[in-house]
């Protein structure tokens, strides 16, 4: 098989924790560290046409822009206000490797440096939750640092797989990548608690929830879409993942 006509390869990001977390592991690996991503992502780039792979923090994102035909920044925890101009009192001391949950400074440098990356060299870029904020503050945006309650609920009680509830409807703007690739509006699942505030430098918002919460963003003229829902947990294809694995097939 020839480069040109290889399948893209697609990069996903991930969490990394340490192995006494996994139930039934052997005691004797419990210091020992795992990297992982929810493998939804694979199967669903594996059946776009791309070839996912995971991405360690260890690999360098310069040397990881030679390689890569597009990127996918995934969901978790909250990105460390220091990157954005947040709050640092919020921030505990808990490792990251023992809850995967809290702030992890590792995978904050490791993403934004990878996003940066990806940007200048017009590498297709999908943000998926966190993905979402870290392409926002990677190009020096802002975040809501706990969003209100309000008529839309955002942070869902149900877990995936779900297409959402009705009353979290994105409405997306006309000629946008975001409205190509969904229609001019979209139910969606929603599970988070912190949003994009001011959009980073070159970046619009191109799709809202009726309350005004920014549901997508995008550079216009270059392939890079964030997301504040999860395509990879939506019961119906929504066309995200489809999105970046063509795409990346494009530029190739």
């Amino acid at each position: 098989m020839t480069a040109r006509s290889a399948r893209p390869l697609i990069g996903v990001t991930g969490r990394r924790f340490r192995m006494e977390l996994i139930r039934g592991g052997h005691p004797a690996y419990g210091e020992r560290q795992t990297d992982s991503f929810f493998t939804d992502f694979a199967e669903r780039i594996a059946d776009a046409g791309g070839v996912p792979v995971m991405l360690p923090y260890d690999a360098d994102p310069e040397a990881l822009g030679d390689w890569l035909s597009g990127l996918v920044v995934t969901g978790g925890q909250d990105v460390h206000p220091r990157w954005w101009g947040g709050d640092e009192s919020v921030v505990g001391d808990i490792d990251p490797l023992l809850d995967p949950m809290v702030h992890d400074p590792a995978r904050d440098a490791f993403e934004i440096a990878l996003t940066r990356v990806a940007l200048s060299r017009g590498t297709p870029l999908l943000g998926v939750c966190r993905g979402m904020q870290v392409l926002n503050v990677a190009r020096g945006g802002t975040l809501v640092a706990d969003l209100p309650s309000g008529p839309v609920r955002h942070l869902m009680s149900v877990g995936p797989l779900s297409d959402g509830d009705p009353g979290h409807q994105v409405t997306f703007k006309a000629g946008t990548i975001a409205q190509k690739v969904f229609g001019d509006r979209l139910v969606t699942n929603s599970w988070h608690h912190q949003a994009v505030d001011r959009c980073g430098d070159g970046l619009v918002a191109t799709g809202h929830t009726s309350d005004g919460v920014i549901e997508s963003i995008e550079i216009p003229g270059h392939p890079v879409l964030g997301v504040q829902w999860h395509p990879e947990w939506m019961v119906r294809n929504d066309g995200a993942l489809q999105w970046i694995v063509d795409a990346a097939a494009d530029r190739r």
